[in-house]
């Protein structure tokens, strides 16, 4: 079954002086401050399509590896996973930074590795991120 989400902007003015709204339609979570200045220099408050790329980027894949276990045949306590995204002006977004710390009982550290790096690439979010360089360090936490 298909499912579509939906986010709309709204940009006023030019690009360096310039700011927008952008609103989380389908989860109707809030509407959000962008500008050129929170991409590319400090948030203060307000943030960029690459924070909103990394929260996505996150959350599938903490998604991907949950499902991953599972299907290995083991339950994770918790998945913390942090997407840093980078975008260099003039060229565009150029990375994706994943660092995942997670506690699974009853796992090796291998098998904890090579499911880390399956559900790296078989996240739907980077599939969509193929084209830029996806990165995962993986730590096994105690449980």
């Amino acid at each position: 079954m298909a499912a579509t989400r939906t986010a709309h902007t709204v940009w006023n003015g030019d690009l360096i002086t310039g700011a927008g709204n952008t609103t989380l339609d389908s989860s109707g979570l809030g509407t959000y401050e962008v500008t050129w200045k929170a991409r590319t220099e400090a948030s203060e408050g307000k943030t960029s399509p690459e924070e909103l790329i990394a929260a996505a980027h996150s959350a599938c894949f903490s998604m991907a590896f949950s499902h991953a276990l599972a299907q290995a045949g083991h339950t994770p306590e918790e998945v913390h996973t942090k997407a840093d995204v980078t975008f260099v002006p003039g060229t565009g977004i150029t990375g994706s930074h994943l660092t995942m710390s997670a506690k699974v009982p009853g796992i090796s550290e291998d098998e904890f590795q090579k499911i880390a790096a399956e559900a790296k690439v078989g996240c739907p979010v980077s599939g969509a991120l193929a084209s830029i360089d996806i990165t995962l360090d993986a730590t096994l936490a105690a449980s």
